[in-house]
């Protein structure tokens, strides 16, 4: 049985797109005297799958940062249910904790401990933030490297796995701690093409499923055809959102047109 088949055999949730799940409001973020982010925001509901697209240095990665508070940002407001992270208010640890805790993040390379095996690698975030004892933490494991179709590969170390195996253990691990929302940062950019297809099809699937996700990709077909809504940065800034098939299909903005044209005509 393939990854996607396990992954689809979960049932979506029922979700209230009216009513937002996560909010960035006015965000900043400066390093020294160079501004990244520039009044950024948006919001989203719980289920939705957000890609966020844009020419590179455009702080596509940086927003993610700052969405689960990697990078602090400089100003402006993060708030997700009951959690609101103002950066210019100090920031309570339990919040900051909380926040984390609900929020899994996928990077471009893949992080992963290569003194560890595959098993090893996905149960140890379980057992540290999770308080799960090793044997619990390895059965949730096991499950999870049996949905994205590696359950064969747990005794292995990460060297002798492909890259799009070892981003699929990535996204593995993220699942384990069991988040409400998925952030991924270019998850197939240090990708072969083909390699790259078994990272989409999990993260399809994961749509499917209803997990909530936000996207920075350079993948035009994904950003059309699975996202719900694209959101369109430059310099800092959002420069177009809306429904995917609008903003892909049928741009308005002079950017934006002339982003995906170039994109499309490589």
């Amino acid at each position: 049985m393939s990854a996607a088949t396990k992954l689809s055999s979960v049932p979506a949730p029922v979700t209230r797109p009216d009513i937002p799940f996560l909010k960035v409001e006015s965000l900043y973020k400066n390093f020294g005297p160079y501004e990244i982010l520039k009044d950024v925001t948006f919001e989203m509901a719980k289920g939705e799958v957000v890609a966020i697209i844009g020419p590179s240095g455009s702080g596509k990665s940086t927003l993610l940062r700052c969405i689960n508070q990697l990078e602090p940002p400089t100003k402006g407001r993060v708030v997700m249910d009951d959690i609101v992270l103002d950066a210019e208010q100090p920031t309570p640890r339990p919040a900051l904790l909380k926040l984390r805790r609900r929020i899994g993040m996928v990077f471009q390379s893949f992080n992963l401990f290569p003194h560890m095996t595959v098993l090893q690698n996905v149960s140890l975030a379980q057992v540290r933030t999770m308080g799960r004892s090793w044997k619990q933490a390895d059965e949730r494991s096991m499950t999870l490297l049996d949905r994205v179709g590696l359950a064969d590969k747990a005794k292995l170390y990460p060297s002798r796995c492909s890259g799009g195996q070892q981003q699929r253990i990535a996204i593995a691990r993220a699942l384990a701690l069991e988040p409400e929302l998925m952030l991924f940062d270019e998850p197939t950019s240090a990708l072969d093409p083909e390699l790259g297809l078994e990272v989409l099809a999990v993260m399809k699937e994961l749509a499917r499923e209803g997990m909530s996700m936000i996207v920075v990709t350079h993948e035009m077909h994904f950003a059309e055809t699975v996202s719900d809504r694209v959101v369109v940065m430059a310099d800092g800034r959002i420069i177009e959102q809306g429904p995917s098939v609008d903003v892909m299909r049928f741009p308005t903005h002079d950017r934006v047109i002339k982003f995906l044209r170039a994109v499309r005509d490589r």
